[in-house]
Formats: C-alpha cells, sequence, structure tokens
C-alpha cells in the first residue's frame, strides 16, 4: 500500500483512506469502521507520506518508520508485541530504537511513539502492511 491516499485528520480517531474531493472539502472512509466522513477545509489534515521521524542524521519517511515495524515484527506476522496504551514511556522508547535505532529522542516524544504505533496497528489490521515506497526521484547531473 502506497501512504500517498492516507491520511489522519485532527480531531478525529484512526485513519483514513482518502476518497473524493468535492468542493467544500472531501470524502473520506475510515480504515477502523469503513465509515465514511466528509471533511471540509477547517479541518487539519495529515498525509502520512509527508510525515517523517527526526534522527540524529535526517528525517526517516512514516512509510519506512512502519516497514521497518513490520520487520521486527515479522515472527509475529507483523503484529504489535507491546501495546501503546498500556507500556510506559521506557519500553516505549527501548522498543521504538529497535525500529529506528537513531531517533531523536529531544524531539520524538513517547506520545509520537504512540501514535506512530497506533497507526500501524490500524494499517496492519486493514491489511496495509508492508507500505510501498515510491522510487526516491533521480536527480540530473550538474552540467557547470
Amino acid at each position: 500500500m502506497i501512504l500517498e491516499k492516507i491520511i489522519a485528520i485532527t480531531g478525529k480517531p484512526g485513519l483514513y483512506e482518502l476518497e473524493k474531493q468535492t468542493r467544500t472539502g472531501f470524502i473520506a472512509k475510515s480504515l477502523v469502521d469503513g465509515k465514511r466522513i466528509t471533511a471540509t477545509m477547517r479541518h487539519e489534515v495529515s498525509a502520512l507520506d509527508r510525515i517523517a521521524i527526526y534522527t540524529y542524521s535526517e528525517e526517516v519517511l512514516l512509510g519506512h518508520v512502519f516497514n521497518a515495524v513490520f520487520e521486527v515484527e515479522k515472527d509475529n506476522d507483523g503484529k504489535l508485541s507491546i501495546s501503546p496504551k498500556k507500556a510506559d514511556n521506557k519500553a516505549l522508547s527501548t522498543y521504538f530504537r529497535q525500529v529506528l535505532p537513531e531517533f531523536d529522542e529531544d524531539q520524538v516524544y513517547p506520545s509520537v511513539i504512540k501514535k506512530v504505533l497506533k497507526w500501524y496497528t490500524i494499517l496492519h489490521n486493514a491489511k496495509l502492511l508492508p507500505v510501498v515506497m515510491p522510487k526516491e526521484e533521480e536527480t540530473a547531473p550538474d552540467n557547470a
């Protein structure tokens, strides 16, 4: 699955698949229960393919993070071995360190880790993992 059409809407739980755009906003379908909602331009929307996690050296796109979690959990059929709701902050950081060893703890708060793992669970339950990452754009050589 490509994350291009998967969105998070501020104030709405879960993740949504963007279905179509309207004059005043868009229609999206919940990945949790399949219900359709209409969102207007006043809703704050984040496309998952545009979100990145800070590391000490670079920003890592969320799709790569989801794939790393999937790889860590491959012996468990991709299902999380940690509960984002029940685990304490130290356990979440330790787990996330397995997934993304260089994540920046000063910028990636436990609440962010919980959200990423909740989103991962939603995508896993919807059978949308692993994420297909678009090919990096090739840069043209400099002709200086």
